[in-house]
């Protein structure tokens, strides 16, 4: 206290001029009109900037809510689509009885966690058991294929990821549906894959779009990647092999989809009890 008396003694006429030019125009603004007005408008202003870059700061802070609002929505419009459906036909006496029938769910997810860089890659998500997800569903993001669940626990789930040496995906050329296998390159590069199997009978383009086959355990139709390399036809084999560059950047994998078959109990224990009986 002794050094704050002895500081203000010291600077009394520094504070004193403070004073007195702050209440100078105080009163100077207070009592005309003209200077009244033009320090409202000019203190409006800063306070219009300040207010407006604070709102940019809340906006950017709450990105990921909205971004986690979006991937619910999204989510929800994926369940709704034609490709998530199948056509449940009973034809009898001429009359024909369509009903369309949800094959497909689709649960939303964030990636908490991720690799690129090794032979096998895996990535986290912040989904398990409690929201529905299974061992062996398949995972996609808004650009295509993203891998399979392998490992689910109550609130989390492990995916096997499409950059990964034992992930095979059953996949066609989007314009022939000429099947084959798609499987991650031998080079590790994250962006690039290869197409076989595919019939010495197509004639695939470079550029043109592959996707997952009705035999995958995805929804047909979606993205894996284009075409970017064909490989020369050998006029002994019966198979074209062909680059794909992957639809997927999996540096940038922020949000997931998770697809929920509804049939596949069923088709899984159909396909066991043929084995049994072979």
């Amino acid at each position: 206290m002794r050094n704050l008396l002895i500081f203000i003694s010291k600077y009394n006429a520094f504070f004193l001029f403070v004073i007195f030019e702050v209440s100078a125009l105080v009163i100077y603004i207070k009592y005309n009109s003209f200077q009244k007005a033009t320090f409202i408008n000019s203190t409006n202003q800063v306070t219009g900037n300040l207010y407006a870059q604070l709102n940019k700061l809340q906006s950017y802070l709450s990105l990921r809510e909205v971004n986690d609002n979006l991937a619910r929505e999204n989510a929800i419009l994926k369940d709704q689509l034609k490709s998530s459906f199948y056509v449940d036909t009973i034809a009898r006496h001429k009359v024909t009885d369509t009903v369309y029938k949800q094959q497909y769910e689709y649960i939303d997810a964030a990636v908490i966690n991720n690799s690129i860089n090794r032979r096998n890659n895996y990535l986290t998500i912040n989904k398990g058991s409690r929201a529905g997800i299974a061992k062996g569903m398949g995972v996609i993001c808004s650009s295509g294929v993203v891998g399979k669940v392998v490992v689910v626990g109550e609130h989390m789930s492990v995916v096997q990821s499409l950059l990964h040496k034992e992930t095979i995906i059953s996949a066609s050329l989007a314009g022939t549906k000429d099947l084959g296998s798609f499987i991650w390159g031998d080079d590790l590069n994250p962006h690039m894959g290869l197409l076989y199997n595919v019939s010495n009978n197509a004639t695939p383009k470079l550029g043109e779009l592959v996707v997952t086959s009705d035999l995958s355990l995805f929804p047909a139709g979606i993205p894996v990647g284009k075409i970017a390399n064909l490989h020369s036809k050998s006029g002994k084999g019966s198979f074209l092999n062909m680059d794909v560059a992957i639809a997927v950047d999996f540096s940038k994998l922020q949000y997931v989809y998770v697809v929920s078959n509804k049939l596949a109990k069923e088709q899984l224990g159909l396909e066991a009890q043929q084995k049994k009986d072979e």
